[in-house]
């Protein structure tokens, strides 16, 4: 069978479009039809138009617009090795961005047990128990928090000593769990409402519930670890915030004010303080070292439930109700901020930021109040760098 001729295809052959002698070799890998020519000098006419005495190679466009991309490289949310921002259009208030993809959940073993929500997020006996006054813990009630915060000062600790330049935040997680399954625990955050990480990891501009992932830790950074655990069917919940290597002098200031802020809150418990003084006390400390204190969150009540009554809100003038009874466990925990202390959420509907990309520092304790004043049950040693 003989062969059909097809005449050149240019379209501005000057040849009179005779049958074609040869194929772009580039268009016929590409699979691009339409591409012969009646010889050579056709083909290079046709590959560049001349404008203004300057040369375009318009039949290379063609090739660009055929080449399939390769999105590792064309995406600049996406890094070389694999990790890659999730949410690539969204305007971040700082410089920090998240370096997907997280690590799977992690393994919690069978014969330990676990709150009520950790098989579908849902805490079901806080939303029963919403609305009811702070609960009165028994003594050996109280116990069981003695040493659920003594594991989770123990763990914060483990956690803290492994904070360097070039560990993620996913490694830390990883710590945070293994070390809180050996002490036959539960890491409360995981599953918690949908989180998906055992411990919170807040770096630089995170206010609070960061959730770690592949993002390696930079000298100068800032990182709050936010451990809690649950054992014995009662939850000890604690953060502080740490440098990485060397910070800068604002961040030094912002870590000892937030500091500061807790234990000159921690001094005024006993039975009989009002929960909305406490914030008479935080604001003030905070303004004083040019910083200021979120409004959003609060401390809470914590038991055998993760959050519960009081709310206990860290910022002057707010209008928290009740007083505190022997008996009552809480935590304190003022956030801290550089700049303003409004926020915003990222698309993870967890990790919130400043408004103003400018850094936040938080220090938490979960305290029992007793007959004669309070005790610090997740206290640990004073830090060097925090006088």
């Amino acid at each position: 069978m003989s062969a059909v001729a097809i005449p050149c295809q240019s379209s501005n052959c000057p040849n009179g479009h005779p049958p074609s002698r040869l194929e772009c070799p580039t268009c016929n890998k590409l699979g691009i039809k339409g591409s012969f020519f009646c010889g050579q000098d056709c083909f290079k006419a046709n590959c560049e138009l001349t404008i203004s005495e300057s040369s375009i190679k318009t039949h290379k466009i063609i090739h660009d617009i055929a080449t399939p991309r390769q999105p590792l490289l064309d995406d600049p949310n996406i890094n070389k090795d694999g990790t890659f921002n999730p949410f690539g259009t969204f305007k971040f208030t700082g410089t920090l961005r998240p370096v997907y993809p997280l690590s799977p959940r992690r393994i919690v073993p069978d014969h330990i047990p676990r709150p009520d929500y950790a098989q579908d997020g849902i805490p079901t006996s806080e939303n029963r128990r919403a609305g009811q006054p702070p609960k009165i813990l028994t003594p050996e009630e109280q116990d069981k928090m003695r040493n659920v915060c003594k594991l989770a000062r123990e763990v914060l600790d483990i956690a803290a000593a492994a904070i360097r330049p070039g560990i993620t935040t996913d490694e830390i997680d990883a710590i945070v769990h293994e070390a809180t399954i050996e002490r036959g625990a539960y890491p409360s955050p995981l599953n918690y409402r949908g989180f998906p990480k055992s411990v919170c990891t807040s770096v630089n501009e995170v206010i609070c519930h960061g959730i770690p992932d592949k993002r390696k830790l930079q000298e100068g950074d800032i990182i709050n670890i936010d451990v809690t655990l649950y054992k014995d069917g009662y939850h000890g919940d604690l953060n502080e915030t740490y440098p990485v290597g060397r910070v800068d002098d604002d961040s030094k200031r912002l870590m000892r004010t937030a500091r500061k802020c807790l234990d000159e809150a921690i001094k005024l418990c006993k039975p009989g303080a009002l929960f909305r003084d406490l914030g008479k006390t935080i604001e003030p400390i905070a303004r004083a070292n040019g910083c200021s204190v979120v409004r959003t969150y609060c401390g809470h009540g914590i038991n055998d439930l993760f959050h519960c009554a009081p709310n206990v809100p860290h910022y002057a003038k707010n209008k928290a109700v009740g007083t505190m009874k022997p008996g009552m466990c809480f935590t304190i925990e003022p956030m801290i901020n550089l700049g303003h202390w409004d926020l915003e959420h990222w698309p993870d509907d967890w990790t919130s930021v400043t408004i103003d990309g400018k850094r936040s520092a938080q220090f938490e304790e979960t305290l029992l109040i007793t007959e004669t004043g309070v005790e610090v049950l997740t206290a640990g040693k004073p830090r060097e760098d925090l006088q």
